[in-house]
């Protein structure tokens, strides 16, 4: 009977881990469940009431279908405290409390004074120790990171919207577009501005509360709270600040447990009128992996997006990374860079860098000649030759089509808008005809995609949606994402 009853569990176990997947099955199950079952009843024994709520709720319905496979019969399951569990998770805890380090206490927030420490009662005095010579040690250097600053900040036609938001935050907290999210590529500066706020926000406010992290960051601290019964003390780390700045938040995608996490924390913080700033790699409403009700929030207060620096921006940034310390580069060849290269602001310092690498080593001047040595690849590939075929790819990407979809004979909306939107930026980007585009496209005729680029303008001007079956899109938030996709 044992046998079978370890045969069975050890089944349901394979199960789960195949609908769940396997390293999220030994996260929550392995060491922290056990199974018992009675009839048409599964029980699932858990550690605590927080894993008791967390898995009836996430994946319930997978261990119902697992049981279901594995007895061969509808069960019903049902979450509950194992007493030995529990004693073995306080245990767990315990032991990880005797092993930590002492922590000096902080002091108390906002100019309250420390409570006294008691006095110790009089010691006799003990005989003075012979001092010995301690042996001598190097100065320890205290690492600081150190945080980007707005006033460091080139602004330009492509980020100057997102760098004056930036600068209302830090003027006044709460009162600005909240939350406020910073949407881009990568390297167009969504960091640098994030970072810039918390140093500005700290600087003028010294005794704030002021929260800086990755989502990553987040969903880690999030899931160690959960392990360790400490969601008390993670939800006030984080509803309780004044200022809360989220990196990357597209790290959370179809990341719904924590993505309800940071939804609660929202209505925390936008009820006290505590300001929230977030950065993205694309606009919300592209964001398929986010809940109805996280879009809602960050559509609430304001969204502005940065692009890939322009000819005159990049020329900036390039002046600016070039004013530090190492060889100079003339103004010449500044303006051959600014020209030449396509990329974002890292791939600009990263030439930067490299120019005075080159120099320093072969020993010459920088000059343009030079430059075309030290960059040869990277100016190889700098200028890019866009085909139909790439905007094909790019707005099937965008609008998450099939491929091939846009070639085909449907007229239904949801896919001939689309190619409308391909015919137009194929006309603006590529140098192929009207009639190669309408081969390319399902074999129409040039008429066809002179139609849709006059349909696709007046979209653009009447700042027009698509209709996506059950989503709706800005035009120009897809053309925007197809452009940098194409560009970059």
């Amino acid at each position: 009977m044992i046998t079978c009853q370890r045969t069975i569990g050890t089944e349901l176990a394979q199960s789960i881990a195949r609908r769940i997947g396997e390293p999220r099955y030994k996260l929550w199950f392995e060491r922290h469940a056990r199974f018992r079952w009675d009839e048409d009843v599964l029980t699932v024994g858990v550690p605590n009431r927080h894993f008791e709520e967390w898995l009836h709720k996430t994946f319930g319905g997978e261990v119902a279908q697992a049981a279901a496979e594995v007895f061969n019969r509808p069960m019903q399951v049902r979450f509950a405290i194992d007493p030995e569990l529990f004693q073995a998770a306080r245990r767990e805890q315990a032991e990880a409390r005797e092993a930590a380090p002492a922590k000096v206490k902080p002091a108390a927030r906002k100019g309250k004074a420390p409570a006294p420490t008691p006095a110790k009662p009089a010691e006799a005095p003990k005989p003075a120790p012979v001092a010995k010579p301690a042996p001598a040690r190097a100065p320890e250097t205290k690492r600081t990171r150190r945080w980007h600053r707005l006033s460091e900040f080139v602004v330009g036609p492509s980020n100057r919207v997102a760098h004056a938001a930036a600068l209302s935050v830090v003027d006044v907290p709460g009162e600005a577009a909240n939350p406020l999210v910073l949407f881009g590529p990568v390297g167009t500066g969504k960091t640098h501005l994030l970072e810039g706020i918390y140093a500005g926000v700290r600087r003028a406010h010294p005794d704030w509360v002021v929260r800086y992290l990755t989502s990553e960051d987040f969903t880690n601290r999030f899931v160690q709270a959960m392990r360790h019964d400490k969601l008390g003390g993670f939800r006030r780390q984080f509803r309780e600040c004044d200022v809360l700045l989220v990196d990357d938040l597209h790290f959370l995608a179809k990341k719904k447990a924590t993505q309800e996490e940071l939804l609660h924390t929202f209505d925390a913080l936008l009820a006290d009128a505590r300001q929230m700033v977030l950065t993205c790699d694309c606009h919300p409403r592209l964001a398929d992996d986010f809940s109805p009700e996280l879009t809602d929030r960050l559509l609430g207060g304001a969204v502005w997006g940065l692009a890939p620096p322009d000819g005159g921006t990049r020329l900036a940034i390039l002046k600016a990374k070039a004013e530090g310390g190492g060889a100079a580069l003339p103004p010449a060849v500044l303006t051959f860079l600014a020209g030449q290269l396509r990329g974002n602001v890292r791939e600009l310092e990263g030439a930067v860098h490299s120019i005075r690498h080159y120099s320093r080593v072969t020993g010459r001047a920088i000059d343009v000649p030079l430059v075309r040595e030290a960059l040869a690849d990277l100016l190889r590939h700098a200028v890019r030759v866009v085909q139909a075929a790439d905007v094909d790819r790019a707005v099937c990407a965008v609008l998450r089509l099939d491929a091939g979809a846009l070639q085909g004979a449907g007229r239904a909306w949801a896919i001939s808008h689309p190619r409308m939107v391909a015919m137009f930026l194929a006309r603006k980007h590529t140098a192929s005809s009207y009639s190669e585009l309408g081969t390319y496209f399902g074999g129409r005729n040039h008429s066809t995609v002179v139609a849709a680029e006059k349909k696709v303008r007046a979209w653009l001007q009447d700042d027009a949606e698509l209709a996506l079956g059950e989503r709706r899109v800005r035009v120009r938030d897809v053309v925007e994402r197809v452009e940098r996709d194409l560009l970059r």
